[in-house]
């Protein structure tokens, strides 16, 4: 085939001559026969150093290139190696191609693009390539990023969370950047020692430049802050202190429906059904956990009834819509109103708000801090559910470092792009 300029701009090879272009049928393949630039500088592969040609290497070589049409595409050329003062010898740095890879850079950027947006298996039958390969593409075009990126720099306000990836309590650690939205670390497991591995690669310098901290109540996270981020102050997620009253307010609609039904809190339930009081106290579980602005009007009805039939359960729901407005207006009125609130626990006399009470004693400076600089995991809950995403579109990972490099190149900032496109 003639028209090698033509395969040239076809192939996207700017930095490489085009000297043949061959047909293999029985194959189902095209083999680009190309070369570097005359006059080109040998450089060494691993550091990009000019170096003297040492001898031809192993031969020809070939790199898997982007499909034309329903024929795959390979690029063929001469591989020398070259004397590297600083790695010694090595083949020749390939415009085309990473260091001992077997695609092309394209082919690795295609990969890469449909690793983010679709499933394995898709992946594999459309660009038939195995499926250990679509693993370790992703894998290593994230190492790229990474090796232009740094993604550490720069961070000042940022949010740790935990996720469930498998059942049987398998979970990872989460770190976000508040200001990007990016997924900065993702680590296996939920404990200190989890925590430590990020910090170690943090480094103290760059530790010392976060100054907000934002995630939820969990003892682990809160120590390892307090070691290892001098600067920081750290916030309560408003969502999980919200979520500790509307469990104390479940709590004080199962016992009035127990009482209701006739039941003492000791005796063994029986499979009767609800009727009369507690079937209509069962039935209130969804208007009790919404917002009273989110509510129909049969379900704000049911908010009357119980304010006529029930006060103890009333008050517990005036409890946790005040704790939930606590966090509505935030600033020095959210902290005049905690004080109000807690004052009003306090006195309740409903045992489960009291609990909740001391318990929000204990994070006081914390949740004062996200009520100053208005800061939630609100983000990080977002990146969770894409992170779940990435699980279902898996169909699940048996290896969760398969999963943090998947979640890593799709979440952290620099997603993949189509080759050719900008």
């Amino acid at each position: 085939m003639r028209d090698v300029s033509v395969w040239r701009e076809m192939l996207g090879l700017s930095d490489a001559v085009v000297e043949d272009v061959e047909l293999e049928p029985e194959r189902g393949a095209i083999v680009a026969h190309v070369r570097v630039r005359k006059g080109a500088a040998l450089r060494c592969s691993r550091c990009r150093r000019k170096s003297p040609r040492y001898d031809r290497g192993e031969g020809r070589r070939r790199w898997r290139h982007l499909d034309a049409g329903t024929l795959r595409v390979f690029i063929e050329a001469d591989v020398p190696r070259v004397r590297c003062r600083a790695c010694g010898v090595n083949v020749i740095y390939i415009p085309w191609a990473r260091a001992g890879a077997g695609h092309s850079v394209d082919f690795d950027r295609q990969v890469a693009y449909l690793a983010t947006r679709t499933s394995k298996s898709a992946v594999v039958e459309l660009i038939r390539i195995a499926w250990r390969t679509v693993g370790t593409i992703p894998a290593r075009y994230r190492q790229d990023v990474e090796d232009c990126y740094d993604r550490y720099d720069g961070l000042r306000r940022i949010g740790i969370d935990e996720i469930a990836y498998k059942k049987g309590r398998k979970y990872l650690t989460v770190v976000v950047d508040h200001d990007t939205g990016r997924l900065v670390w993702a680590g296996t497991g939920r404990e200190s020692a989890t925590l430590e591995e990020f910090f170690e690669i943090l480094g103290p310098a760059r530790a010392g430049e976060i100054i907000l901290v934002s995630a939820d109540a969990a003892r682990y996270i809160a120590q390892a802050v307090k070691k290892h981020l001098p600067n920081a102050v750290q916030c309560a997620d408003p969502f999980h202190v919200i979520a500790w009253a509307t469990d104390a307010l479940d709590q004080v609609r199962r016992e009035a429906w127990n009482t209701a039904k006739g039941r003492a809190s000791n005796t063994q339930l029986t499979r009767e059904r609800s009727h009369g009081p507690s079937r209509a106290l069962k039935n209130t579980r969804l208007a009790l956990w919404k917002n009273p602005e989110d509510l129909t009007e049969q379900q704000h009805a049911k908010i009357e009834w119980i304010a006529k039939t029930d006060p103890r359960l009333y008050r517990a729901y005036l409890l946790k819509e005040g704790l939930r407005y606590v966090f509505k207006v935030k600033g020095t009125k959210g902290r005049e109103a905690l004080d109000r609130w807690l004052a009003w626990a306090a006195r309740c006399r409903i045992p489960a708000f009291i609990d909740v009470a001391r318990r929000i004693k204990t994070v006081r400076a914390s949740i004062d801090a996200a009520l100053k600089h208005h800061l939630s995991n609100a983000l990080i809950e977002s990146v969770n559910t894409k992170i779940r995403l990435i699980t279902r579109l898996a169909f699940g990972f048996a290896d969760p470092e398969a999963l943090i490099a998947l979640a890593l190149l799709s979440l952290g900032g620099y997603k993949p792009t189509l080759p050719g496109r900008t």
